[in-house]
């Protein structure tokens, strides 16, 4: 009798051997794909890891077999791949569970960045784990993954004060004048992800967990 397959999750996010793991660390910036959604606030996650990746001179590029656009190289003695998801926000899993499995990364070197419509705007927070907090992406990174321990970067688009449905408030493109309150904390976000590729979650939580 042959044996039962194990669901696809389930093989991907089988933990490799040490001697097996990748010196990569994987920054993962949530969004949705296409023009249409560039500049909305659902994608506030994959703008900061666009400003990360112009600071530090890494250019994207298009991956059909990973459905993301990628940026790799060294920075700072660290070999970083910057990731960009093009499934719909709700997929991000499918996706950042395909480059964790063919890079067999680690999963204390992951660090996902994303929208929080908890944090007023300008707010940033770190945790080295934690649940999704309701965020569509992240539920299926965890789920993708089979796991809550990984590091994420929470950044504030809140609070919302119209009578707009949440989802189309998250759709909704920042208005003109909350673009100083949002390039700064881009600006941070940009320094908390180099921080925490360089010197590790606890050191960037003691620096950006803090009001800037």
């Amino acid at each position: 009798m042959k044996a039962k397959k194990r669901p696809v999750s389930q093989r991907q996010s089988r933990p490799f051997p040490e001697y097996m793991k990748a010196p990569y660390k994987l920054i993962v910036g949530l969004g949705n794909p296409g023009p249409v959604y560039r500049r909305t606030r659902h994608n506030a996650g994959a703008m900061a890891v666009e400003r990360f990746a112009k600071k530090i001179g890494f250019s994207f590029k298009p991956s059909r077999s990973l459905r993301s656009f990628l940026a790799l190289g060294e920075h700072a003695g660290n070999e970083l791949i910057l990731f960009l998801p093009q499934t719909f926000m709700n997929l991000s899993g499918e996706a950042v569970a395909e480059v964790v499995r063919k890079k067999r990364i680690a999963l204390c070197d992951i660090l996902a960045v994303y929208d929080d419509i908890a944090l007023a705007l300008g707010e940033i927070r770190l945790k080295a784990s934690g649940g999704s907090g309701g965020h569509n992406g992240l539920e299926s990174i965890i789920e993708r993954l089979a796991t809550k321990d990984f590091a994420r970067l929470r950044l504030g688009i809140g609070p919302k004060t119209s009578d707009a449905d949440m989802s189309d408030y998250v759709l909704s493109k920042f208005d003109k004048n909350e673009t100083c309150v949002l390039d700064k904390m881009l600006e941070n976000a940009a320094g908390a992800i180099k921080t925490w590729a360089c010197e590790g979650i606890d050191k960037a939580m003691n620096s950006f967990n803090r009001a800037h």
